[in-house]
């Protein structure tokens, strides 16, 4: 039997607990897939005397990050503590002392990752981030190695699954968004402050490091533009089920040539196509390549097995060599201005807009003329009742347009005396 492998986890929570209970569980079945035996020679945690039911002699957990960074016989270290400090700088301590990393910390990838990455390859490393982006989803290995041969010219995701479990509640049920957050909470679904889940910010983080595998160049996440779930109701829910439609939280990233479109909004997406149909926690990915066309992926995004999961199979990964592999020619080592890469770029779809307006004659045609003034064509209107004091709901469905056109319209639409509040507009997918 060769020796084995030594890792070291930094952080026992809810996923370094699942990484550790996985690798001795299943120390067999990793044996055979890694050709070796894989075992957790340290962890570190900030509360070392806290039990987890965890199979590790109390001499092999501490609070210090040096234990596993300056131990000479770990050569793997899975860094699973969230957030952006200390986890830089252990990835940074890490990776200077010669060890590969696996991280699930999609927040320190999207934040930092040309420097670490930059970092990892002047010192031979590796950084192994299957975890990071869609939980148990193999979206990073699809990306960097199954679709090595494709160009890929879109990627569309729903990529958070408390926003996803609450819309798809909100849907199911007929509850308002602050009811179905409540219930979130109590699932565990949604954190005590669920703002990163629900203002678009875990998804939009995800959708920079996918964009970056597939297309090469590094993304800003605070510049791609987002939208979170905060505003939808139960009366878009309603009105997007009466046009045959589901609305879901969408991560777009599209090419045009050398520019990139890209965008985490709330979509309508038609109801019977496989991102309307992933529900409750469950995050779904499709990509389009020029060599094998559209493929989708679906399953768990996050919890503790599915992750840890992600995480395992990174290891084993590491410890084979396919990760040195994959780090050296998936695009994550350049270092690409964005600035000629966004920007400038249409998303063209169809959009709708739902717009409260004043009862009285004339409006309609009002709404209908400015939007016709800016090259927007409209596929139907449909009037609902008067909403009180609120002015009377029109729903409109365009025709295939750019988003550009849509926002000059909309900031016209909003600045007119006959509109109430501010027009909702949503992009629509039909595949």
């Amino acid at each position: 039997m060769p020796d084995p492998v030594r890792v070291g986890v930094v952080g026992l929570g809810t996923v370094g607990s699942g990484v550790v209970r996985l690798l001795m569980e299943s120390a067999e079945h990793i044996t055979r897939h890694a050709g070796r035996p894989i075992v957790v020679e340290r962890a570190v945690c900030r509360d070392v005397g806290r039990d987890r039911g965890l199979r590790l002699a109390a001499d092999r957990v501490s609070t210090d990050i040096r234990t596993i960074s300056r131990d000479p016989s770990i050569s793997v270290a899975a860094l699973l503590v969230g957030g952006l400090e200390p986890a830089r700088s252990m990835m940074i301590d890490l990776l200077e002392n010669g060890k590969d990393v696996v991280t699930a910390n999609k927040a320190l990838l999207a934040e930092h990752g040309p420097e670490l990455f930059e970092l990892a390859r002047t010192k031979g490393r590796s950084i192994a981030f299957e975890a990071a982006v869609a939980g148990g989803i193999p979206i990073v290995a699809a990306i960097g190695e199954c679709l090595a041969a494709n160009r890929i010219d879109s990627i569309r995701g729903i990529l958070n699954g408390t926003s996803n479990f609450i819309l798809s509640t909100m849907e199911e049920e007929g509850a308002d968004y602050a009811e179905v957050l409540a219930l979130a909470q109590a699932k565990g679904y949604a954190e005590a402050d669920p703002a990163m889940d629900v203002d678009g910010t875990d998804a939009t983080q995800k959708l920079a490091i996918l964009a970056h595998l597939a297309f090469g160049v590094w993304v800003p996440w605070g510049e791609i533009p987002r939208t979170g779930i905060e505003g939808v109701d139960s009366d878009l829910m309603a009105s997007a089920a009466e046009l045959g439609y589901r609305i879901r939280l969408v991560a777009i990233a599209s090419r045009s040539d050398d520019r990139l479109a890209m965008r985490v909004a709330p979509a309508l997406v038609k109801i019977g196509t496989p991102l309307a149909e992933t529900r409750g926690a469950f995050n779904a990915v499709s990509i389009v390549g020029d060599a094998v066309g559209r493929m989708f992926f679906h399953g768990l995004g996050a919890g503790q097995m599915p992750t840890a999961s992600a995480v395992v199979a990174d290891i084993i990964d590491t410890v084979v060599g396919r990760a040195a592999i994959t780090f050296r020619t998936t695009g994550v080592l350049d270092a690409e201005s964005p600035a000629a890469r966004i920007g400038g770029v249409d998303l063209v779809q169809k959009h709708f807009l739902r717009v409260h307006v004043d009862d009285r004659p004339g409006v309609l045609s009002r709404i209908t003329g400015i939007l016709g003034e800016h090259g927007i064509s409209i596929a139907s209107v449909i009037q609902r009742d008067p909403a009180g004091a609120g002015g009377v709901p029109l729903v409109i469905m365009t025709h295939a347009c750019g988003t550009n056109a849509v926002a000059k319209a909309l900031a016209h639409i909003d600045a007119s005396d006959v509109v109430s509040g501010t027009t909702v507009c949503l992009g629509v997918l039909d595949d």
